[in-house]
């Protein structure tokens, strides 16, 4: 405890760069990889990604990141082995974020589209087994974490075969397609607003204060689905046929309609990983922030300040803008052709699943939903549609990174505790 009191400044330094650190490993692999469908459809660009990303990921942190920050900062090990060493947790939370961050740059320097929730919790994980032993993990609840990196990919990519199929229904294989697309098109901008409303209106906004009944939930959700459903209409309807380009493609002039829609699910889909994702960074940041201003007092709650939210969003956006490049191009462009249509579905169904799981507090791994988002939409081509090499390689990737991120903690905190504690 004198530890803290002595170099507390020192702590709660360390405890922002290494925050800012891993939130912008973050952003250069994470949010890559759930731009990359976007940007890999041809969709948007580079630079409009980055944009959407600034304020829709500051939106998801600020609005609804609160809540699964507290599974990670709490349950994943138990603390009350070491309310009287509380440096051990302090040392132990500055080593995972470490751990991750540095993972988090080898991957992205690769273009491997890592899961960062596997890069942390592996931390947290090695951290306590170094430090404490193997009964200070809580088990339980990193095998719930595990059956939702099987479930989550499964569910994004089966919400993405089923919205593919339903385009294939209701728009491509209509006699009209382009007029099928702008009829219908303004409905499923609806369901993406209202989907991502309800869900963060329900659960999400209980630490700002406000919380509303079902019935008002519902009913907010859908006016602010109606909403975003008129400005789709709008920009819908201003895309012309492209005579032209069908001479190539039949459904060249269908695929433009889609172009302003994936404006809406990149939008939903960046605040929904905001939501879910700002929690792998600021969550070891808090419980540090939290130690160091209780004087070394382990607690089970804390309230989680605002500024750490919008220090872990803005680490998100830098490190997509410096350093995401290599894994957009994995995400968008080698595991499957993508074309507007077939982007919508995968990051639709990514971002329904995301904000789903963020409102639950299981901190599912964003990377293996919006690769379950991609690999749906390529099964609904058939399985000779998608690259086998590419996903063999990103699974064998996700296998090693709890490890690495496990034994790099490990050496950290003994590092740490020796640099301070002797």
């Amino acid at each position: 405890m004198e530890i803290i009191q002595t170099h507390g400044t020192l702590f709660l330094v360390l405890a922002v760069v290494f925050g800012l650190y891993m939130t912008w490993g973050i952003g250069a692999n994470d949010v890559a990889n759930v731009m990359g469908t976007s940007v890999g459809s041809g969709a948007i660009t580079v630079k409009t990604a980055i944009i959407i990303a600034a304020v829709f990921e500051f939106g998801g942190a600020a609005l609804a990141g609160g809540h699964v920050t507290r599974t990670i900062r709490k349950g994943i090990i138990d603390p009350s082995s070491i309310t009287q060493n509380p440096e051990v947790l302090l040392f132990g939370m500055l080593a995972a974020l470490l751990a991750a961050a540095v993972w988090l740059m080898i991957a992205s320097s690769r273009g491997w589209p890592v899961s960062t929730t596997h890069s942390i919790v592996g931390a947290v994980v090695g951290f306590a087994i170094a430090a404490i032993g193997l009964e200070a993990v809580e088990w339980g609840k990193i095998s719930q974490i595990v059956a939702s990196w099987v479930v989550s990919p499964l569910l994004g990519g089966a919400i993405s075969f089923v919205l593919m199929l339903s385009i294939r229904r209701f728009i491509l294989n209509a006699s009209h397609p382009f007029e099928a697309a702008k009829r219908w098109g303004p409905v499923y901008v609806f369901l993406v607003g209202f989907i991502i409303s309800l869900v963060t209106i329900f659960k999400g906004l209980k630490h700002l204060n406000i919380e509303l009944g079902g019935p008002a939930s519902f009913g907010v959700a859908a006016v602010i689905g109606l909403g975003i459903a008129v400005i789709g209409y709008v920009l819908i309807n201003r895309v012309k046929v492209d005579k032209e380009a069908e001479k190539d493609f039949h459904y060249a002039s269908v695929e433009k309609v889609f172009v302003p829609m994936m404006l809406f699910t990149a939008c939903g889909m960046a605040f929904a990983h905001g939501s879910n994702d700002v929690a792998n960074g600021v969550g070891p940041m808090a419980a540090v922030v939290s130690l160091v201003q209780s004087g070394g007092e382990v607690t089970q709650k804390s309230e989680l300040p605002l500024w750490i939210l919008l220090v872990g969003g803005f680490g998100i956006v830098v490190g997509l803008a410096t350093y995401g490049y290599k894994v957009m191009q994995t995400i968008g462009t080698k595991i499957t052709e993508l074309t507007p249509t077939r982007a919508f579905c995968a990051t639709m169904a990514a971002a329904i699943t995301v904000v789903l799981a963020s409102r639950t507090g299981m901190p599912v791994s964003t990377t293996h939903i919006a690769v379950g988002g991609v690999v749906g939409v390529g099964m609904a081509r058939g399985i000779g549609a998608i690259d086998l090499r590419v996903i063999s390689g990103i699974v064998m990737s996700w296998i090693i990174t709890l490890p690495v991120g496990g034994v790099l903690a490990a050496l950290f905190y003994y590092t740490l505790r020796g640099m301070f504690a002797g």
